[in-house]
């Protein structure tokens, strides 16, 4: 005698949901990084900023004697 397996197939979701679900959340990563990443990576690379006087008195005065 032989045995019959009716598996039914599960209900399966709606893939639109998913796929909405990750474009919103790639699009608040994309926000976060450009709103908090650009400007770290700015600060990052500037580096130290050096003023330079444009005129520089180099006459050097002797003491008089």
């Amino acid at each position: 005698m032989s045995t019959v397996i009716n598996n039914t197939t599960p209900a399966q979701e709606s893939s639109s949901t998913g796929f909405l679900l990750g474009i919103i959340l790639l699009i608040i990563f994309a926000l976060l990084l450009f709103f908090y990443g650009v400007p770290y990576l700015q600060k990052s690379v500037s580096g130290p900023q050096i003023t330079v006087p444009e005129k520089i008195d180099v006459n050097v005065n002797s003491p008089s004697k």
